[in-house]
Formats: structure tokens, C-alpha cells, sequence
């Protein structure tokens, strides 16, 4: 029986694996206006998809789903209120964007801005200049109303949560998670600090890797699925799974990015604060910035919101939280959060620790802090980043907000990195020219 469902979220969650060794359709010939999925009254058998036998996430039905996790299973929603009305940005389209080039890193010849959206399988693209909107398009099945699938950006609004409950002195980030949470103390994370859970070292037995049909990540993953039956002694939602994790090693001194330890701090947000994240997402900045669109979050079989992976939005409304941050936490005059939050994200993780781990030797001189990847550039770039190619890129050097949405057949962003931050980091110097 765990065998089968092992295997079962293993189909559900990537469709790296199952697509590594096959040729794959590219952007144009995969987007849903060609594969015709769940297209009909009802839709033929072949075009059907389900989150009960893992269909909808496998490629290119991820070019759907990632429009449409809602209709797959349960949410819980993150309404924008009525208080404020939708925001407009200003608008200067800048046509010369696509015609910039880079060279993706390895390759010796050089390729256009708008050839790389279509390497990572784009949904969409927005870029912000000074908050103004100078680049926006869409394409498969994103549109400007509609929300997408963050994947691993969510750590980073779970992140920025935190950082506010830190910045009010309601989170303490010297003390141990045991301290908070009695059900975790006994667990490979009572004895790390929050810091620790925050940055992303502590030293668990856990594995991460998505090819891995035994690795760890499958166990929570179950766990977490409300759409399956859990066996009688399989831990049931995620916060029965966090208690059976075990210590491996010593916390602080390498960075192991793991989504348990996402999951970790959103209960720790939600101890604190004593609300869940959506809701506590809700009061802190949705309704409170004039958002388009309502977002929402994949919940477990108990309705705890996934706070690693599970929060899904609009391309503008995404842009507004890049630009808020990008100020400090201002927005339109009012600060959203703290600025003590913003500078604290900002200041950086441990270095030494990034470097240590397996990411040290892709990522060069990077760091992660209150999960934020930190670029460590000269314009003090830093980013949210999720598997099949999610990020929100912010360069305040630049003044320059990215944000892009994606449903790559590849998991990791990095098989995209090489497409992807050169191509960042062109449209930057372009921008800090104008």
C-alpha cells in the first residue's frame, strides 16, 4: 500500500522522472490551445485529468493544471477584500526588451530575450521599471485574470510572514523550535533554532530529491494529499508528518533546502501569530494592497494551508508584492510591513553554509536568508524562486521587478538557471542605462 502511494504522488508532483529520457513537445506544440485537455461536456477519456491518479501534473497536462490546481483539489481561499480598490500600474512597453540577447550560461552562442520564454516554457512575464510595467505577456494558458500554480515561491511569502513576526518581537529567532511547538520537540527540528528552520540549515534526515522514488519528500508528500485514503498508521496531514522527522548531523552549518523545513516555520507562523498563513497572508498584505485577483492555497486532508508550496496568484498581483518589497515594504504611501522585515531578508545568509551545500557550486557566492535567495550581486539582486520555473526576481540596483510563471517538463530551476538569470541580468543592465 505506501509503495502505491509513493508512487502514485511521485505521478502527482513532478513529471521530471517520467519525462527525463523522452523527447519532449516545446512550448508552442505543448500549450493547452493544441493538447485539448479537459476540453468538452464532458471531456473524451484521453483528455481527462485527476488529481486521484496523479494525471493532472504530469507533462504537458502541467501546462494546464498549473491554471487550474482549484478544480484538482481542495484550497482554501486568500480573498483581496473590498477596502481598496484594484490598483492600477502605469504603463511604458518597452518593444526593445525582446530584442535584447545574453548567452545562457555554457552556451557559446548568444539567444533574444523572447527566444528564452519559450525555452522555459513561459506562462507568463512581467517586468516592472521604477514601478511602471514595461513588459507583460502571456501564453498558455495564463491570462491576465486568471491565478497559477507558485510551487516554491510560497516559502518566500511564508518567509516574509515570519520576517514580520520577527521585525514585531513576536517571533524570537534565538529560540529553539521545541520551545514553540511541544509536538516537534522530540523531532529532528526541536532542538534548531528558528534562525535555523528560517535559513534553511538545519541538519534533518530528509531528502529533496524529486527523481528519488524513495526519497523523503514522497512520505510528506503524502501526507499532505488530501485526495488519497492514508493507511492506518501513515501520518495524515502535514503536521502529523513534521514529528516523525529525525536529526541527522548538526544544525547551522549547511544549507539543505528542504520543504519541511517551509512547513516547519509556517506552523511556527501560525503558533505565534495564531492564525493560519492564509489567513494571516490575508490581513497582512492582500487586502491591503488594491490585489486584482483573490488568491488561494492547496490545503492538506485537516485544511492546513501548504506553506511550502501550495499558494497560488496572478502575474500583477505577484509584480505588487515584488514592488512593495523592492520599497522597503511601501506601497502606494502606506507601509504594507515592516521595513525592519525587509532590511532583515536582505541582510543575507550564512555564505559559508550556502557553499557547503549542493547548490554552492551552480549558484556561486550566494546565500539564502528567511527564504529568499540572496544573490549577493553588486545590485543586491535577491528572488523567490519554484520548481517548473516560477520567480519573482528583484534587483533594486536596477529598480527593476521580474516576475515570471512557467510550466517547464523540468523540475528544477537548476535546469533553467542557465536560460533564465543571464537573461535577468541583461534586462538589468539594460534598465540601468535608461
Amino acid at each position: 500500500m505506501r509503495k502505491g502511494i509513493i508512487t502514485l504522488i511521485i505521478a502527482t508532483l513532478t513529471s521530471a522522472a517520467i519525462n527525463a529520457q523522452e523527447s519532449l513537445p516545446d512550448a508552442q506544440s505543448s500549450a493547452p490551445i493544441k493538447t485539448q485537455y479537459m476540453k468538452g461536456f464532458p471531456p473524451p477519456p484521453e483528455k481527462r485529468l485527476s488529481a486521484a491518479d496523479g494525471s493532472f501534473f504530469k507533462f504537458p497536462a502541467l501546462r494546464y493544471s498549473v491554471v487550474h490546481m482549484r478544480e484538482f483539489m481542495p484550497t482554501v481561499n486568500v480573498p483581496r477584500g473590498n477596502s481598496h480598490p484594484p490598483c492600477d500600474f502605469r504603463r511604458a512597453i518597452d518593444e526593445n526588451i525582446d530584442t535584447l540577447t545574453f548567452r545562457p550560461t555554457g552556451a557559446t552562442e548568444p539567444v533574444t530575450w523572447a527566444q528564452s520564454l519559450a525555452l522555459n516554457y513561459t506562462d507568463g512575464m512581467l517586468i516592472l521599471h521604477r514601478g511602471t510595467i514595461v513588459y507583460e505577456k502571456y501564453f498558455g494558458e495564463l491570462t491576465p485574470e486568471s491565478v497559477h500554480a507558485l510551487m516554491s515561491v510560497t516559502k518566500s511569502f511564508t518567509g516574509i510572514l515570519a520576517s514580520v513576526l520577527v521585525a514585531e518581537g513576536k517571533l524570537d529567532t534565538t529560540k529553539l523550535v521545541g520551545e514553540y511547538i511541544p509536538q516537534l520537540a522530540r523531532s529532528g527540528f526541536g532542538d534548531a533554532t528558528v534562525r535555523e528552520i528560517m535559513d534553511m540549515t538545519t541538519a534533518i534526515k530528509y531528502s529533496e530529491d524529486y527523481n528519488d522514488p524513495n526519497a523523503d519528500v514522497w512520505k510528506f508528500s503524502a501526507a499532505g494529499n488530501a485526495m488519497i485514503t492514508h493507511p492506518e498508521g501513515t501520518p495524515q496531514g502535514f503536521y502529523d508528518y513534521l514529528p516523525t522527522v529525525v536529526k541527522e548531523g548538526e544544525h547551522g552549518n549547511i544549507f539543505g533546502y528542504r520543504t519541511a523545513n517551509a512547513e516547519v516555520l509556517g506552523w511556527l507562523v501560525a503558533t505565534v501569530s495564531g492564525k493560519s498563513v492564509a489567513t494571516l497572508l490575508d490581513e497582512l498584505i492582500w487586502s491591503k494592497m488594491g490585489m486584482e485577483q483573490d488568491a488561494y492555497y492547496q490545503i492538506d486532508a485537516l485544511g492546513t494551508p501548504f506553506a511550502g508550496g501550495g499558494l497560488n496568484a496572478s502575474l500583477r498581483d505577484l509584480a505588487r508584492v515584488g514592488e512593495m518589497m523592492r520599497r522597503g515594504g511601501l506601497w502606494q504611501g502606506q507601509q504594507i510591513i515592516p521595513r525592519k522585515a525587509i532590511e532583515d531578508i536582505l541582510k543575507g545568509g550564512s555564505k559559508e553554509a550556502f557553499a557547503a551545500s549542493i547548490y554552492g557550486k551552480r549558484l556561486k557566492g550566494w546565500s539564502y536568508r528567511n527564504m529568499w535567495w540572496i544573490t549577493e550581486n553588486e545590485n543586491g539582486a535577491y528572488m523567490a524562486r519554484g520548481v517548473h520555473g516560477q520567480a519573482i526576481y528583484i534587483d533594486p540596483a536596477a529598480q527593476m521587478v521580474i516576475v515570471r510563471l512557467a510550466s517547464s517538463p523540468h523540475s528544477s530551476n537548476l535546469e533553467l538557471d542557465a536560460t533564465s538569470l543571464p537573461a535577468y541580468e541583461a534586462v538589468s543592465r539594460y534598465l540601468l542605462q535608461k
